[in-house]
């Protein structure tokens, strides 16, 4: 897993049935209810007034194709989801979605296989918007090479390898804190973006039985006032990790959009010295 895949399909980007088949109206105040803002806050920064978008919401009113993503920007609605409302409201979709070997993403590719590469000895990947694998360093493999074989069948799920019980769920130490970590985050994704998928994830991490070695879930001392840590145990020993996240800035391609990079650096000594020690 030390290359991009082409696991990303190229084709352009459409919403779901359902969404086409919905007025523009609906599907703005949906997004605006996500948001928990009334329609005068809405109306306010996106400086138009209360009536137009009560207008626009109901029907009564139909937006243009500006209009609707200067909406949409303020909603800060996912790119995917922009194409949603422009097709709903009559218009062709925006953004397009490439697969990463697309040459016309070679210089993202490089960018990420570039950070991948230089972030060994410590583990990092790329993931797309429901967390499957589609690139990673060397420096991953001995924290999941005991992991089920079907777990790591194509395409690899990043989440489900962490938390499933023949994934590396038996290694993590702090296990009922990690979940926890990876639950909430999830569902902060499925609140900003409405992803079933996510949702079907969520529900199914969610239901997975704790290792046995994890007993109750207790409040666990807090040792590490930064950020909650990766506790795993491997044939290295123990090691510690936190994670960081890197996203493109300001993409206008929903695949680069969706796609993030992992980064785990060393919480301690002692896995620092045994990552450098197994470099070198």
């Amino acid at each position: 897993m030390n290359t991009l895949t082409s696991a990303f399909t190229s084709a352009l980007a459409v919403p779901a049935s359902g969404d086409a088949r919905r007025g523009v109206g609906e599907l703005l105040r949906e997004w605006r209810q996500r948001r928990r803002m009334s329609q005068l806050m809405l109306a306010t920064e996106a400086e138009i007034s209360t009536r137009h978008l009560s207008f626009v919401e109901s029907g009564r009113a139909t937006p243009s194709r500006e209009m609707v993503m200067h909406l949409a920007e303020r909603l800060d609605v996912p790119l995917r989801e922009r194409n949603a409302l422009l097709v709903a409201a009559g218009y062709a979709p925006l953004y397009r979605e490439r697969a990463l070997d697309d040459p016309q993403l070679a210089a993202a590719r490089e960018a990420v296989e570039l950070v991948l590469r230089a972030h060994a000895p410590y583990p990092a990947l790329a993931v797309d918007r429901h967390w499957n694998i589609v690139a990673a360093n060397d420096a991953l493999a001995p924290l999941i090479g005991d992991a089920s074989p079907a777990l790591l069948a194509a395409p690899v799920n990043a989440l489900r390898l962490s938390l499933h019980p023949d994934g590396i769920a038996p290694r993590i130490l702090n296990w009922h804190a990690w979940r926890a970590h990876l639950l909430a985050r999830l569902q902060r994704q499925i609140d900003v973006s409405a992803d079933p998928t996510l949702a079907a994830l969520h529900d199914e991490l969610a239901a997975y039985p704790a290792p046995p070695h994890a007993g109750h879930a207790a409040v666990e001392p807090v040792q590490h006032p930064i950020a909650i840590p990766l506790r795993v145990q491997t044939a290295l020993g123990e090691l510690a990790f936190y994670s960081t996240t890197t996203v493109f800035g300001t993409p206008v391609d929903i695949t680069l959009a969706e796609l993030a990079i992992e980064a785990f650096f060393p919480a301690d000594s002692r896995t620092v010295h045994a990552l450098q020690t197994q470099r070198d």
